[in-house]
């Protein structure tokens, strides 16, 4: 399992990238968040719907009503022309981190 404080800052970047792909609903990005990762990261569901929040405070997503399902409306996520800067931005600076943390983590054989 991948801990929430180290991905904490990098939640965005996975939303987004998902939502280029496609218009989606909360529990669907759940869902792909936990194949995608091998059941490595279960993003919580506080966490996902802050991130609805933000984002689209942000003018990073815009939601809409989709088709009822069980009588219930399902509210969709679309990434916008912000939210693509926003990501392009996003990834840009992961690649920095990635590269600072990967100067001072150590490899080791664990596999002794």
């Amino acid at each position: 399992m991948i801990s929430n404080d180290v991905i904490r800052g990098y939640t965005d970047i996975i939303i987004l990238n998902l939502l280029l792909q496609n218009d989606s609903y909360g529990y669907e990005i759940s869902r792909q968040i936990r194949q995608i990762s091998e059941e490595k990261y279960v993003i919580k569901e506080t966490t996902l719907y802050s991130a609805f929040t933000r984002l689209e405070k942000a003018g990073y997503i815009q939601s809409y009503e989709g088709s009822k399902t069980n009588g219930k409306k399902r509210v969709y996520y679309h990434i916008t022309e912000e939210g693509y800067v926003h990501y392009a931005n996003k990834c840009r600076e992961w690649a920095e981190v990635k590269d600072l943390v990967d100067k001072f983590a150590a490899v080791l054989d664990l596999s002794e």
